[in-house]
């Protein structure tokens, strides 16, 4: 038999249904999380979430996609237009795959190369995006966005920010004696 791959089989599942491994190295921070949440919201679930039916207790156990889950389980509004149901893809593996499985769906994600990330800002600009657009969509600090745009070196980027001064000189009043 020819194998076929699990994510053909999305099924939808109550998320009472589901719960969290007891492994799972793996956290997000704050900012990401809440891009995550805005992911879902703007876009929907794109991706299912990767479990284990543990059959003698009916329970889908969680193996990639807890901040998914997170995500339903923390914010009403995804909950009710979700009407509670997650989107899962089922393996059927022994406990110690399962760890694997998680680990390598953690590491594959992979990260932001810098200069990729600076030329996705520069295009953003071009397009007429400000750094306010930026920010909001791409769960950026205008900090991060300040440090890519200086390293495409390109002055166009911040043809409209207004600079403040950080020191003005003092100018000596000295009296002729």
């Amino acid at each position: 038999m020819a194998f076929h791959s699990p994510v053909y089989h999305v099924i939808s599942v109550p998320i009472e249904q589901i719960e969290p491994n007891t492994y799972n190295p793996n956290s997000v921070a704050p900012p990401e999380l809440k891009l995550l949440y805005e992911s879902i919201k703007e876009d929907g679930y794109t991706m299912p979430i990767v479990c284990y039916l543990d059959k003698s207790r009916n329970v889908y156990i969680i193996v990639d996609g807890f901040h998914r889950y997170r995500v339903m389980l923390e914010h009403k509004d995804i909950y009710d237009r979700e009407m509670g149901m997650l989107p899962v893809s089922v393996i059927d593996k022994p406990l110690d795959c399962r760890m694997a499985s998680t680990i390598r769906h953690n590491r594959a994600r992979g990260s932001h190369n810098v200069d990729l990330m600076s030329n996705i800002i520069r295009e953003l600009h071009e397009l007429g995006r400000s750094d306010a657009w930026i920010s909001r969509h791409l769960g950026m600090d205008r900090d991060e966005i300040l440090r890519l745009k200086q390293i495409t070196g390109l002055t166009a980027l911040f043809q409209d920010v207004d600079f403040g001064q950080a020191w003005k000189p003092i100018e000596d009043d000295l009296e002729e004696e």
